[in-house]
């Protein structure tokens, strides 16, 4: 049997260092579940703060999930708190007694963002807020000085930026969200340089998988490829192709983040593959690998394109690579292909259930 938090034996009769604990918030989604993953692995407790919801929302998460009836065998935990309540982050930083806090939580989706600006300032940037100062309070009154902080930043702060875009290199956002971004990076250095809070910014270019939100271009792509390979759909409706992104995999991603947390002093980091690539070239290989061509299948939808559009993102990871010792294992062809394997076999199970009459195939994306 696993040894109860911070007590337990080694088998030599020494005590065991009692195992760590990290809190995420976030952690139903994409980068919540690879560094869930990740950090069981390590041997960590994990605890999340999921926002309650009429529908469960835990599918990226479902796999690794212990029924609360079994909760001596749980080393993954869930509980309703919400970035916009101050009050619920305090009262699980005080009953879990974290050693890592990972703030993943975010209305992370560009042009939504552009549509519910309030919303995505207050969860992103209002909400980062929130998390730091219930860190601080917590640490202040309970002299847990050792809490760990990591927040998550995109590549987005850089906006129209020239790349390619390192640390030193100066914000200029293009969206509501990156806005938000740039007002959580600065709240985080702040914190650290005020308060001495050990807090680090990981600054993440785009970081792609098979959990990617369908609603997320790559991710609209693959799915597309897949229904059109099995004759599901004829068409997919795309905003601006030629801009450029720096896309990774999300699980070394999360790699990173582990990483800036175990360094000796805080700091704030790029992580990046340090290609840049366009969505017509992520068009290419997708459709490519089923042997399409995607410009017989793609129609442009002006509905789609931004009200500030970000050119091209290429980040300059060298100071992560130096100091952390991180580089990402998984290139661009790979990741594309990855994401439209897994597509192309949820497109055939769809395809049972439209052949059997349970589901309508002009319904679905």
């Amino acid at each position: 049997m696993e040894n109860a938090v911070g007590s337990g034996s080694a088998t030599n009769g020494e005590v065991a260092p009692p195992r760590k604990v990290a809190l995420i918030t976030g952690i139903t989604g994409q980068d919540g579940s690879y560094l869930t993953e990740f950090l069981l692995n390590k041997g960590y407790e994990v605890h999340g703060l999921i926002r309650r919801s009429s529908n469960f929302n835990t599918q990226r998460i479902d796999h690794i999930y212990v029924d609360p009836h079994n909760a001596h065998k749980a080393r993954m935990k869930l509980h309703y708190a919400d970035l916009s309540d101050a009050s619920s982050l305090r009262r699980w930083l005080d009953t879990i007694l974290p050693d890592e806090v990972y703030n993943l939580a975010a209305q992370s989706h560009v042009a939504v963002s552009f549509e519910i600006p309030d919303y995505t300032a207050d969860v992103v940037a209002t909400g980062a807020l929130r998390l730091l100062e219930a860190v601080r309070s917590h640490i202040a009154d309970s002299g847990r000085s050792h809490i760990r902080y990591y927040q998550a930043g995109s590549s987005e702060m850089f906006g129209s930026t020239p790349p390619p875009q390192s640390e030193t290199t100066p914000f200029h956002p293009r969206s509501p969200y990156a806005a938000s971004k740039c007002a959580a990076h600065w709240y985080t250095v702040n914190y650290r340089e005020a308060y001495g809070l050990y807090a680090c910014n990981g600054i993440l270019f785009n970081h792609e998988s098979p959990r990617r939100g369908e609603n997320f271009v790559t991710r609209k792509i693959t799915r597309a490829v897949g229904r059109i390979k099995i004759g599901l759909q004829s068409k997919l409706f795309l905003g601006n192709l030629q801009a450029s992104r720096d896309w990774g995999f999300a699980g070394d991603y999360v790699e990173a983040m582990w990483l800036m947390l175990q360094q000796e002093k805080p700091d704030d980091y790029v992580v990046a593959t340090e290609e840049s690539h366009t969505v017509e070239e992520f068009l290419e290989v997708a459709f490519g690998y089923v042997g399409l061509n995607w410009r017989d299948h793609v129609v442009i939808d002006k509905r789609y394109f931004r009200p500030a559009e970000v050119d091209n993102l290429k980040g300059d990871a060298s100071k992560a690579k130096k100091v952390l010792g991180w580089k990402p294992k998984v290139g661009f062809a790979q990741l594309v292909k990855m994401m439209v394997d897994q597509d192309v076999e949820m497109a055939k199970k769809e395809k049972v259930l439209v052949d059997a009459g349970y589901i309508d195939a002009q319904q679905q994306p």
